[in-house]
């Protein structure tokens, strides 16, 4: 029965208009303040006879136009699929109820663009559910990715006072100007945040270099060499993540303290790489098993040492395996906390992690945690956006002729 247009279009219409209604009114009420919440029962009722509509009479301009301004009338009215408060300004009402109006419409045309009618097809069915479900994975992952860091971000432009009123409020007031950074200001000027970021930016790039140091001739060995002990070796690289590193916190700080390397640079750059050569290993190898073998043959054969083929011809073919690497290994380096709250405690020395740890206080207002977060996730963002093109850009394409 559920594969017939008639049953279909109105309960995907149903589903879909619950969905975003809900979506709608949390995105509104985090960017405005004002009261915005999705009305369940009739974000169903609504969505059902919208997918009803279109599955009859089709999925055009006109049709889309007319559903856009029910939903604005029905909103506006009170009876919509989304409910405001009675504070809410008319304006905010309007855009809001006009942008679910326009997504749902245009959304739902899509979802519903193969469904007829009568009966469907086991892949016009199919279709129109894995569109829905598609347009729902993108939203549910999106708000799970977004709305913290619009909270945190949010909150960060926020005084005390603004904090105590209404610590719910998310908007933000474009009328202070530079006074909406005062926090980030006195993170650098009173908190020793400059200091902290050096320290992070230091320590992680002098991990990279160490893990690649001994990654590179440790994986090529993996995957191109052959040696009595091989294929165990291989097998057992990932073996150091089966132990929690909770579970050997004791032993490296009974250790770091005796040696006098607890509370310094060197020895959280001793102990960081530890835990990032495992993981580069692993995902060098498979990187080398994959290039052609022909080509550092052929090297070989033309004279170059073993030394000299890696240099010159393994390395340059794996540009992206190593900016992928190095990317995840300089974010391991940039957020891990547990051994640099565990054995750092000279705050001149302290990383980014364990500098907004110490933000965590009831002495020291909210914002400026939140300022730290964002302070710590920028960078990452920034660089990640930067080498991504690395991380999918094959260079061995062509490098053997068949």
């Amino acid at each position: 029965m559920i594969r017939r247009g008639y049953i279909t279009g109105p309960v995907l219409g149903a589903l879909w208009m619950l969905v975003l209604s809900i979506t709608v009114a949390v995105a509104m009420s985090f960017t405005t303040g004002d009261a915005f919440r999705p009305g369940a029962w009739l974000s169903v009722l609504w969505g059902a006879i919208a997918g009803g509509v279109m599955v009859r009479f089709g999925r055009g301009r006109a049709i889309q136009a007319g559903i856009l301004m029910a939903v604005v009338v029905l909103v506006l009215v009170g009876i919509g699929p989304m409910l405001t408060g009675v504070e809410t300004g008319r304006a905010a009402r309007m855009f809001g109820a006009a942008l679910l109006g326009a997504g749902f419409a245009m959304s739902l045309a899509a979802i519903l663009n193969e469904v007829v009618p009568g009966k469907l097809t086991r892949h016009e069915f199919e279709g129109a559910v894995i569109r829905f479900l598609t347009g729902f994975g993108y939203i549910f992952f999106t708000a799970i990715v977004l709305i913290p860091f619009y909270v945190m971000v949010m909150t960060s432009f926020k005084n005390q006072s603004e904090l105590i009123q209404n610590p719910l409020d998310f908007s933000v007031d474009l009328s202070k100007g530079v006074e909406l950074f005062r926090s980030y200001d006195e993170l650098f000027t009173q908190f020793n945040f400059g200091t902290y970021l050096l320290n992070s930016f230091f320590i992680s790039v002098l991990t990279v270099f160490i893990t690649l140091a001994f990654a590179i001739p440790g994986a090529y060995a993996v995957a191109r060499l052959r040696f009595r002990g091989r294929a165990a070796f291989s097998r057992s690289i990932l073996l150091i993540y089966m132990v929690p590193m909770i579970v050997l916190a004791l032993p490296i700080y009974i250790a770091f303290s005796m040696t006098g390397l607890r509370n310094s640079f060197w020895g959280i750059v001793m102990i960081y790489p530890v835990t990032t050569i495992p993981v580069a290993l692993y995902m060098l190898q498979g990187y080398f098993r994959g290039l052609p073998a022909e080509i550092e043959e052929a090297g070989l054969m033309d004279g170059l040492s073993r030394l000299a083929v890696i240099w010159k011809i393994t390395l340059p073919l794996s540009l992206p395996a190593l900016a992928s690497v190095s990317l995840y290994v300089f974010m391991i380096a940039w957020n891990e906390f547990l051994l640099a709250f565990m054995l750092l405690d000279d705050p001149s020395k302290f990383t980014l992690t364990r500098g907004i740890a110490s933000l965590n206080s009831s002495e020291i207002p909210r914002q400026h945690l939140m300022a730290g977060s964002v302070i710590a996730t920028v960078p990452i963002m920034a660089l990640f956006l930067g080498l991504e093109r690395f991380m999918t850009k094959g260079l061995t394409a062509g490098s053997v002729k068949g």
